[in-house]
């Protein structure tokens, strides 16, 4: 009875003992960031205004045909199908280090047949003469039983596992976003860029045309009498010139829907997307505090549950110097008849406790130590470099996006100047005031111009898109499983 009351007096001492976990306690460094943006002075959003929390973020350009690609990236594509599989991997092992908390029981049953003694041909001096004896003796043994084993946390070595299986986890999770950001900005690039194609190839078409009435005018004065055959040639050389860009155009386009279809999961030969302008709104999203990045930015939250997965592998570390307490029992019957085994005479159990202790192990414990907290260190400063990385990001997408917002605008005056430069050059080549190189350099400058003017509007959309993927696209941590 005392034996009883001394296990049961131990039992308690352990659980009350296990309410400690060893190792810190995880808290967050502090990360001061400004109280705004310095890029953000002088930049107001271009209409019209949105915000990232009404929804799927690329809602905001207005594109039906961008909204059903987008829906399909989280669907179909297969890096993020890869992502999804971590994460589930990640929660598996959550499940695995909580399953260290309850005890193992099993379950066994045998029959072992044994044989001792010996036989053999015996030679005896007496009267019996010689012959074989028989000295063997053979049974057969059954037992089944059942026995537990339950180590208890007594120092909090499976509570930091499991702390640290979940906060891997939710980096896992956090990855997942990450990945799926990319790909739908990815997406919306490539989208724009080959809107951006189309809209080339329209302007291109234009230009040919005008290249073709321009030769079709020079070999008119050639005709009678008032051009040169150089004029010809001249004006020949520009509108191939002109038709060989169409035709890269084309190719441009093609390996851009090639790109987007992969993105979507599916074979390019199964996508076509029929051509359409690029729009001229560039709506754009206010940039917020910078504090917010900390919890919009599914990099930053990954970084973060990185350094908490680490500081709990602390814990772990530590608490291989204290002892382990485990409760053993087993409960089994033996004995040599299977159909009279389970009976009370038959019954063997025991049930107690054992501390087990490592006392020299060449200093491993102490460098598992170490380690644990070399490798927190390092997570502190991925995480912070995560962070200032994600500022740098949305400060270059600010200024990006303020300064070519003007530029546009002087680059829509341009378009217009040289377009009316080339109609008064060429009516003045017409009237034989110039010669026909003024035609040739005004029709430069006025592709120029609006290959320029196409290229900031592009710009514009793609960095639009940057900064949305800067700020996290209206993800938040909170989304994060626990």
């Amino acid at each position: 009875m005392k034996n009883v009351r001394g296990v049961v007096i131990a039992t308690g001492a352990a659980l009350i003992a296990s309410g400690c976990a060893v190792g810190p306690n995880y808290k967050r460094p502090p990360f001061v960031t400004a109280a705004a943006y310095k890029e953000q002075d002088g930049w107001k959003p271009s209409e019209p205004a949105d915000t990232l929390t009404r929804g799927p973020w690329w809602r905001i350009f207005n594109d039906d045909v961008l909204n059903d690609l987008e829906s399909r990236v989280a669907i179909s594509n297969e890096n993020i199908k890869a992502e999804a599989q971590a994460v589930e991997e990640a929660r598996a092992a959550v499940h695995q280090a909580q399953a260290s908390f309850w005890p193992t029981l099993s379950v066994s049953t045998s029959a072992e047949r044994t044989s001792s003694g010996s036989s053999g041909f015996v030679i005896s001096g007496g009267t019996g003469g010689a012959g074989f004896s028989s000295g063997s003796s053979t049974s057969t043994f059954y037992t089944a039983g059942a026995s537990v084993d339950w180590g208890l946390d007594i120092w909090g070595e499976v509570r930091r596992n499991v702390e640290s299986a979940r906060a891997s986890f939710q980096s896992t999770a956090a990855a997942l976003a990450a990945a799926q950001l990319s790909a739908q900005s990815e997406l919306a690039t490539d989208y724009f860029e080959m809107r951006a194609q189309d809209q080339l190839d329209i302007l291109l078409n234009d230009i040919v045309a005008a290249d073709q009435r321009a030769l079709n005018i020079t070999q008119a004065r050639y005709k009678v009498g008032v051009a040169y055959k150089a004029d010809i040639v001249t004006a020949q050389t520009q509108l191939l010139s002109a038709q060989a860009q169409q035709v890269n155009a084309a190719i441009e386009r093609a390996t851009l829907e090639h790109a987007i279809a992969v993105l979507v999961g599916v074979q390019p030969a199964t996508l076509s997307l029929k051509p359409a302008s690029l729009a001229n709104a560039v709506p754009t999203v206010p940039p917020g505090v910078p504090s917010a990045l900390l919890e919009r930015r599914p990099d930053i939250a990954e970084a973060e549950r990185n350094m908490a997965s680490a500081n709990a592998k602390i814990g772990v570390a530590i608490a291989a110097f204290f002892p382990s307490l485990t409760l053993s029992g087993s409960d089994q019957y033996e004995g040599s008849t299977f159909d009279k085994l389970i009976r009370t005479s038959n019954r063997v159990w025991s049930f107690g406790p054992s501390l087990a202790e490592t006392i020299f192990n060449g200093g491993a414990r102490w460098a598992q130590v170490a380690q644990s907290r070399a490798t927190y260190q390092a997570s502190v400063h991925d995480y912070r470099q995560t962070v200032l990385s994600g500022l740098q990001q949305v400060e270059d997408e600010l200024v990006t996006l303020r300064v070519l917002e003007k530029q546009a605008v002087i680059e829509d005056e341009l378009v217009k100047a040289s377009r009316e430069a080339e109609t008064l050059t060429l009516n003045q080549y017409k009237a034989g005031t110039v010669p026909y190189s003024s035609v040739i350099t005004a029709q430069t400058t006025r592709l120029t111009s609006e290959e320029t003017a196409l290229t900031v509007q592009l710009n514009r959309f793609t960095a639009s898109v940057a900064l949305i993927q800067a700020l996290g696209g209206g993800w938040d941590a909170s989304q994060l499983g626990h």
